[in-house]
């Protein structure tokens, strides 16, 4: 078989265990996406969005840790790559999109939809180039790769539409080396931090994401620091359920008040693998002691007395090792009510959350209290939706969230246990980015239980990839909080004392769309329906759409909710009334 461009490319990419590609066919494609037809083992998965692509490759890449890789044709093709790409930037996930672009000859010409790809990829790729001979490869392709891997990053290798069938003069294949190093700190950093640590009478885990691979190392050491374990959002995959009793939730506006108050009670925090953003979640005057693999993380959030750059696991046990207080249940073990206290404010906010989460909940005299107030319509609680959803799935389940109102009730109604896993948009915030990565996450494996929370506003924007599951027969499981409302946006425009605008979405009949495009549609309307119709769509065989009509004025209360807050929502809610009755004539 001749050695062309493409051909060196779909050949590397097998060898390199990707299993899937994602775009949108287009000219300058045409001998990519033919060496791919003619390829065992890489599937070419034609999506109808080169946004939903990238989204779909981003999430492969987090689920297994490989290559993701996606494509977009020449000029809008790769433009609209754009947006999935940024995620996978912010995610720091290694995805390899390959972007056509005009013939060689025709390069800087403004030529029919020309575009300068290594501007446009700029700030989103660590690694961008444009092959402008054969012989480049597969030395370009080895530096794209390993920067994907490297940098943890996203790569972009622009290949102009005449070059792909061109043959190359060499027949060295593309290698690659990807073992990561395992870095550890410098041993007196870890011997002051221990000191600190030592030193303090109450310690708060913050952990993150990047901790994940080392579980039981947080574990240990949170059970000897008698520590309560504050999770991030990403850190729900690998820290939650009953096998942690450290752990007390998220913190910031999705989280509860025990994480909040651990954080606030400590004298001394530890952040593990986690770059949480929000600058105004992090008490102020106290110690801290930050480990990160990136040396660029230490203290860009909150000012750190120590900092270690390092693998987490690798730091923790040496940590561990430098640690004097013993071991609990030990004579001189650090004093546990620091931890007993967070636990328990935890496991109550739990229990009261359980109360909002029952589907009779506005039946009793509390519910039918507050549903004059807030919920009129008698719309299903989404609370009771993300309750009913965890109870059913699957423990091995593939969760994604939309950015907003289905991302809150995720985090607080779903609990990452057994080998559940999450991904989301959780670092750029985009909308539309369940869908497309629960479609990702299923073609890794199609026996698997994938679950997509999504918003009626982000399911709107790529409704045309539900297609996409549809032609490849993919089993998504699409929750849709139908809330009528770009419901993350109406809350902040109310706790700023605004009136809602611009937030009401005018929205079909999704379960009648889905039908209409091949794909069982279950709607539900009332409350006593909803266990029913969750379990049946969990039990249809293929993608299922699952439009839930929920309560557009739920409002989910911060981990810390302040005066301005309350005054600010009070005055919005006075503004709308006052708006509607003008709306219709009244005074």
């Amino acid at each position: 078989m001749a050695r062309t461009v493409a051909r060196v490319i779909v050949d590397a990419l097998s060898e390199l265990g990707v299993r899937q590609v994602f775009g949108v066919v287009g000219d300058a494609l045409n001998p990519l996406t033919d060496a791919l037809r003619t390829t065992d083992g890489v599937e070419w998965v034609g999506c109808r969005h080169e946004e939903a692509a990238a989204f779909a490759a981003s999430a492969q890449s987090q689920l297994s840790g490989t290559l993701g890789v996606c494509m977009g044709t020449v000029g809008p093709g790769s433009v609209h790559l754009l947006n999935g790409l940024y995620d996978a930037a912010k995610s720091h996930a290694p995805v390899l999109a390959i972007a056509g672009q005009v013939p060689l000859g025709e390069l800087g010409s403004d030529y029919f939809q020309e575009v300068d790809n290594d501007a446009l990829f700029s700030d989103v790729a660590v690694f961008r180039a444009t092959v402008t001979s054969p012989d480049q490869l597969p030395q370009l392709l080895e530096l794209a790769v390993r920067n994907a891997f490297g940098r943890k990053g996203v790569a972009v290798l622009t290949v102009p539409g005449d070059l792909g069938e061109r043959e190359l003069s060499t027949d060295r294949p593309a290698r690659f080396s990807l073992n990561p190093p395992v870095t550890r700190p410098e041993e007196s950093a870890v011997r002051e931090a221990a000191g600190l640590l030592d030193r303090a009478e109450r310690v708060t885990l913050l952990v993150g994401r990047g901790a994940r691979h080392a579980r039981e190392d947080v574990l240990a050491l949170a059970d000897r620091l008698a520590a309560p374990m504050v999770l991030t959002l990403k850190a729900k995959e690998g820290f939650e359920g009953d096998a942690n009793p450290f752990q007390v939730g998220q913190t910031g506006l999705i989280g509860n008040p025990a994480a909040a108050s651990a954080l606030e009670d400590a004298d001394t925090l530890l952040l593990l693998g986690t770059d949480f953003p929000y600058r105004d979640w992090y008490p102020e005057g106290k110690t801290v002691v930050q480990v990160d693999t990136e040396a660029t993380h230490i203290g860009r959030r909150v000012p750190v007395e120590a900092g270690l750059v390092g693998d987490t696991g690798a730091t923790v046990r040496d940590l561990l090792t430098h640690l004097t207080a013993p071991a609990a249940g030990t004579d001189g073990a650090r004093d546990r009510s620091h931890l007993e206290k967070a636990r328990k404010r935890f496991e109550e906010w739990r229990g009261g959350q359980a109360r909002l989460a029952d589907p009779s909940h506005d039946k009793g005299l509390i519910g039918r209290l507050r549903s004059t107030f807030d919920n009129r319509s008698d719309d299903i609680r989404p609370e009771a939706l993300a309750a009913v959803v965890d109870r059913l799935a699957a423990d091995d389940a593939v969760f994604t969230s939309d950015t907003g109102m289905a991302t809150v009730w995720l985090s607080r109604f779903v609990e990452m246990r057994g080998e559940r896993r999450l991904i989301g948009s959780y670092n750029l915030g985009s909308m539309a980015n369940a869908m497309p990565q629960a479609l990702g996450a299923q073609c890794l494996d199609r026996e698997r239980q994938v679950v997509a929370f999504c918003g009626d506003g982000g399911l709107s924007m790529l409704l045309g990839d539900l297609m996409t599951l549809k032609t490849h027969r993919l089993p998504v499981k699409l929750v849709v909080f139908d809330n009528r409302r770009l419901g993350m946006v109406k809350l902040e425009q109310e706790q700023a004392g605004l009136p809602e605008f611009g937030t009401v979405l005018d929205n079909p009949d999704f379960a009648a769309v889905a039908e209409a495009m091949g794909i069982p549609g279950i709607r539900v309307t009332e409350p006593a329906e909803l266990e029913k119709a969750v379990r049946r769509a969990f039990d249809t065989p293929g993608p299922v759409l699952l439009d839930v009509l929920t309560n557009p004025d739920e409002v989910a209360v911060p981990a810390k909710p302040t005066v301005e807050q309350g005054w600010g929502f009070a005055v919005a809610k006075v503004k709308e009334i006052v708006r509607s009755h003008g709306d219709d004539g009244t005074a």
